[in-house]
């Protein structure tokens, strides 16, 4: 029962905190991103738990960005092209994949993950007593 409050804690704030992100500077977002948001935060906090939190960051960084770099491709396919519901479109911008993931993106994403994984670190280990996560940069 404590993994799944943990689950749905981590997925409830990444849902909000990419909602509200994308509000923020959108002006606009879509149910979809907050469960992406929500995958996406879990996936932040179990890669650090798989490595006992000993991986540099920029290894879980990059970990992290593969993953939500993949999920919002397959989110993309499936929110823009199957179900064709137009959340986004990167085809204007530069080093873009059939409009559904960019370079620039990636970019920003890894920033989001970084505070992800510092993030879910530090709540897991204070709220349910998990390992106490140990950053380092190399």
């Amino acid at each position: 029962m404590k993994k799944l409050s943990e689950y749905l804690l981590l997925w409830s704030l990444g849902g909000t905190i990419y909602y509200s992100f994308e509000v923020f500077f959108r002006g606009f977002s879509h149910w979809s991103m907050f469960a992406l948001g929500g995958i996406c935060l879990i996936f932040c906090a179990q890669q650090g738990i798989w490595t006992h939190w000993k991986a540099p960051l920029w290894k879980q960084v990059g970990w992290c960005i593969i993953f939500v770099t993949a999920c919002e491709f397959i989110t993309g396919i499936l929110v823009n092209k199957v179900f064709r519901w137009n959340v986004w479109d990167y085809t204007g911008l530069p080093f873009q994949l059939m409009g559904q993931i960019c370079l620039p993106f990636v970019v920003i994403f890894s920033g989001l993950c970084a505070v992800g994984i510092l993030l879910s670190g530090y709540l897991l280990h204070f709220l349910y007593r998990e390992e106490m996560p140990h950053f380092h940069v190399l």
